[in-house]
């Protein structure tokens, strides 16, 4: 289905009452997207309009051919309620999740469903270079997919980074020589799609506030531990990004005084000691210096380019140096964590990411650490529990953003004619 049935172009020609149906309508499709269908009487309320009004929306969707109804669930002596959902793959998001060395492409529907995914070698630089490489590996992946491109909405990316939400710039990674160029717009332009750059500890964080451990829940903490570390900051039940977008950096908290430089220009940051990046430093410096470890059975090559899950597996087969590296990070992990339990007294502490996957080599040291360096009445209130979404989690916060931003665009459009 073409998002044209949206009537994203040209409202400004209609009516009044036009412009306003329109708007009702878009803000019906972004419901039943972000609530997997409602009934009736959630559309009433959630619409804040009358059951007739009601009524006319959903057949102007299902005679758009692009709605289907439900029976709900059971009801106590009466007719069973119908739910009114969106039928699947009517509209398509494409989420790119952009880390250090790879980049990975998820195309997601408007029901949750992942419909075709790759994963592709990547470098991600501090410099343009690697946007345009970017560009390159979405057109390929996109035509490999067999999804027309007009069914597509929009595109979001997440990656590592400063990302201002106002600009969707990088100030990290993929800086254009002219400050005034902007990473969202860019590509933009070049996808001939609305297309939002998102942290990629924001997209964790919606995942999980959205379809994780986080959902219904007030206050959370979700660290994301990959190649760097990342935390997302929910707060009465919503993520909180700050003025420009920058919360969040726990990863560049000072704690070494005077320790090893760090990529962002300071010395001794969390990330330094407590990281995917100063995990492996950690493995190679080990391996050089002659510990004994499985790691050493790796070639010179697989040395060079040795990654966090190599490290993991180690120590899941009994490797104790690699059980101790891990050991000494999520120590100096959750000293870090224990820090931002005095500041925002969280009921849950979510872990996920590639260093998550160690669990309990992981898991232990950063729970002995709080004990023992955070309050006990605010120690006891928080459980610090393991994502339980995996690998899926980065595209499904993508998609869920995306779509929001993509309804919101087009809703704040036809206010303005209204």
């Amino acid at each position: 289905m073409s998002p044209s049935f949206l009537g994203k172009n040209h409202f400004e020609n209609k009516s009044k009452i036009e412009r306003k149906n329109q708007g009702f309508k878009l803000k019906l499709v972004k419901a039943l997207i972000a609530n997997h269908g409602m009934t009736n009487a959630e559309i009433c309320k959630h619409l804040k309009i009358s059951a007739p009004k009601t009524l006319e929306l959903i057949n102007t969707l299902a005679e758009a051919g692009i709605l289907e109804q439900n029976e709900k669930g059971s009801s106590i002596g009466g007719r069973k309620p119908i739910l009114n959902k969106l039928k699947s793959n009517t509209f398509f998001i494409v989420c790119i999740e952009v880390e250090l060395y790879r980049v990975k492409m998820t195309i997601v529907d408007n029901t949750n469903t992942f419909v075709h995914a790759d994963t592709s070698s990547f470098l991600l630089t501090k410099d343009w270079s690697s946007a345009i490489e970017l560009n390159r590996l979405l057109a390929n992946f996109v035509r490999s997919s067999g999804i027309a491109w007009s069914s597509i909405l929009a595109v979001g990316i997440s990656m590592p980074g400063l990302i201002n939400n106002n600009s969707g710039r990088n100030h990290t990674y993929m800086m254009h020589p002219d400050e005034h160029v902007s990473l969202q717009d860019y590509f933009s332009t070049q996808f001939d799609k609305p297309t939002f750059i998102i942290n990629d500890v924001k997209s964790a964080a919606i995942a999980e506030l959205k379809f994780g451990m986080a959902k219904r829940r007030k206050d959370v903490l979700v660290i994301l531990m990959d190649w760097g570390i990342g935390l997302g900051v929910i707060m009465d039940g919503r993520l909180r990004n700050g003025t420009a977008g920058f919360s969040g950096e726990m990863g560049h908290m000072p704690f070494v005084e005077d320790g090893t430089l760090c990529y962002c220009g300071k010395k001794g940051c969390l990330e330094t000691v407590a990281s995917g990046v100063a995990l492996v430093r950690m493995a190679k410096e080990g391996i050089q210096s002659g510990e004994d470890s499985l790691l050493n059975e790796l070639s010179e090559q697989e040395i060079e380019n040795i990654e966090p899950q190599q490290v993991i597996e180690a120590a899941n087969k009994g490797d104790q140096y690699a059980i101790s590296i891990l050991s000494f990070i999520g120590e100096k992990l959750g000293k870090g964590i224990a820090a931002l339990v005095q500041l925002f007294n969280p009921e849950l502490i979510i872990l996920s990411g590639k260093i998550a996957e160690a669990n309990q080599y992981i898991t232990i040291p950063i729970q002995q650490a709080i004990n023992t360096y955070c309050m006990t009445q605010l120690k006891n209130m928080a459980r610090v529990e393991l994502s339980e979404l995996g690998a899926d989690a980065g595209a499904k916060g993508i998609a869920h953003i995306a779509f929001e931003k993509y309804f919101d665009s087009l809703i704040s459009s036809i206010e303005t004619y209204v």
